[in-house]
């Protein structure tokens, strides 16, 4: 492989939905290129795993055509979603290519289109590998065949069944701004996305994927992939753990450069970033030494690209997918670098918004983002566990659509908790960026109905009724008369005026058959209590009296529940109306 000296490895980042097969795919790949066991063929590297191009070129056997400078591909196996989260190398992806696992047979779901966007907006090349082709009825498994030897040995039915669900999935990249087909019909992988059916469980199509990913990497990467086995090495943080006998540690994919220990480095932190000096390099041991009672073995030296555990002192607040980077006389430029990558990520926006934490700078950065999208304002958002800090900050902003904390896979702390309770603080955590924004706009459309709900119920509303013949039961102090209500409503501690315009009263209580009532609508016939005037003189039988209705209420009852209004409420809102703009046309307007 001397001829593939000058190239590094190319990194693949595996994603997709829960349980559409990104795990089994990776096994499988493992479990295929090292069957023999043969020792070190296969390098198991911290958060990766490597397949050297000697191994691709065994599994391919005759699919693997033409001649290749790639020494072999380095596949990202960080669990979940941190696999495109934690891609975030400032300035572009860490990922040289995705490959995109999409269950076949259920098709896209809402973490492939998170997935799909993260890698059109970083510009990512990739690949569908559409997995579980072996759950389609009456397919005919060739264990570890190559697609393109498996397929034509399959029945017509099912031939038409495979491609009718790639056309599926065809669509929907499609309407996603993506042209695509299946990989052995496209000529123009720059152009077209390759849809590679396969199945981890046989190890059908496996073959296809890594010549496809081969191929993509020879062919539109070898100028970025150019190896610079000398220089400063530059890396991202994929997670920061505490490791027995070591202390804190950080689990590194490194795309550039070398280290060495005893090199001085600098990583990203929640403060000033952390410079430090590398102790140990330490990588997992073969799988012929697993017996060892160390999990990993110390090495003096790491070249770009590969996966790798530092030990170095000071590194507990270090922050997962930060940049970290190899210095020499430039401390203080590099870290000012790093500082206000991580920086533009941390805002502190709108007054009003909502508070966001996430797990990763990468994921943190996804979210904003998707937020940006929807036109939800962030009133902040941080890196970390939600602690009593910011439930405490969050008990400051006024809007109750934004008295909200949304986690992303993040935990809340013990003294959060106890912050909470009692607080009318809504707290969204979710490890799925489309889920978290889904429930609060859920949220804020049952909250605003509930606000507009109350609203409504303390706005005064239209309402008449007439004095009836022979049903003066007091003549004043109050005046309590029959009445029959005619439209709208009447309710108690209301205001009543004269078709004239002239006040004449309060309703002081409303009873029907001696029982007290606090409204009554159109229809009723009810007895009423007003305070004020004297049955004879200010109001008499068969009078039509109505409730006096502030201007600005009078304003919303027209304009924003008039539609929803029965005929005899409309009829009352008209009339009183009627009665207000006669001196002035534009009342309640």
């Amino acid at each position: 492989m001397t001829m593939a000296q000058n190239l590094r490895t190319p990194i693949v980042c595996v994603m997709g939905h829960v349980d559409h097969g990104k795990t089994s795919l990776l096994d499988r790949i493992r479990g295929t290129t090292i069957a023999e066991r043969e020792a070190g063929l296969i390098t198991q590297h911290i958060g990766a795993t490597e397949v050297p191009l000697d191994i691709i070129k065994r599994v391919c056997g005759p699919v693997f055509k033409g001649d290749t400078k790639v020494p072999g591909l380095l596949f990202i196996d960080t669990p979940g979603h941190r696999a495109f989260t934690t891609l975030r190398a400032r300035g572009g992806a860490l990922a040289d290519l995705a490959v995109l696992v999409v269950d076949i047979n259920e098709g896209f779901q809402p973490q492939t289109i998170e997935a799909i966007e993260i890698l059109k907006r970083f510009k990512t090349p990739f690949i569908v590998a559409a997995n579980k082709m072996d759950r389609i009825p009456g397919w005919n498994s060739h264990p570890g065949q190559p697609f393109i030897l498996s397929y034509p040995k399959q029945a017509e039915h099912v031939k038409a069944a495979l491609d009718e669900k790639i056309y599926v999935l065809i669509g929907k990249l499609y309407e996603m701004g993506f042209s695509s087909d299946r990989y052995d019909r496209v000529r123009d992988f720059q152009r077209n996305i390759g849809v590679i059916p396969l199945s981890a469980k046989t190890g059908e199509g496996i073959a296809d994927l890594l010549m496809v990913l081969m191929g993509l990497a020879q062919r539109f990467l070898e100028k970025d992939l150019e190896y610079r086995a000398v220089g400063p090495g530059t890396g991202t943080v994929l997670e920061v753990k505490e490791e027995v006998g070591l202390g804190t540690t950080l689990d590194v994919i490194l795309y550039d450069g070398e280290l060495n220990v005893g090199d001085t480095v600098v990583v990203g932190s929640m403060g000033i970033p952390i410079v430090t000096k590398i102790r140990a390099l330490l990588k997992p041991r073969p799988l012929s030494e697993m017996r060892a009672e160390e999990k990993f073995k110390q090495v003096k030296k790491v070249v770009a690209a590969s996966g790798v555990k530092i030990a170095a002192p000071g590194l507990e607040k270090s922050l997962a997918g930060s940049q970290i980077r190899v210095v020499s006389d430039n401390v203080s430029e590099v870290s000012a670098q790093i500082k206000s990558e991580i920086d533009a990520v941390r805002i502190e926006t709108e007054s009003n918004g909502i508070f966001i934490k996430a797990d990763t700078i990468g994921s943190l950065e996804a979210l904003v983002n998707e937020l940006k999208k929807e036109n939800i304002p962030i009133h902040r958002a941080d890196i970390g566990d939600i602690s009593k800090r910011d439930v405490a900050e969050v008990k400051t902003i006024k809007d109750p659509l934004f008295s909200v904390i949304v986690g992303f896979d993040v935990d809340l702390l013990p003294d959060a908790k106890e912050e909470l309770t009692g607080s009318d603080i809504k707290l969204f955590i979710n490890n799925v960026i489309y889920k978290l924004i889904e429930d609060y706009k859920k949220w804020v459309t049952e909250q605003k109905q509930i606000i507009q709900k109350k609203r409504y119920e303390t706005i005064i509303k239209p309402g008449r009724f007439m004095i009836l013949p022979d049903c003066t039961f007091r003549q004043s102090k109050p005046a309590v008369v029959g009445v029959r209500v005619m439209g709208g409503v009447i309710k108690t501690n209301l205001e009543l005026i004269k078709e004239d315009g002239s006040v004449v009263g309060i309703i002081k209580g409303i009873q029907e058959h001696s029982e007290n009532l606090n409204e009554a609508a159109a229809g009723k016939e009810v007895a009423v209590a007003i305070d004020g005037p004297i049955v004879g003189r200010q109001i008499k039988e068969g009078e039509i009296l109505y409730i006096d209705v502030p201007e600005k209420h009078a304003k919303i009852v027209e304009q924003e529940l008039f539609e929803a209004m029965k005929i005899e409420d409309k009829e009352a809102l008209m009339a009183y109306m009627e009665i207000k703009r006669r001196g002035n046309p534009f009342w309640g307007k």
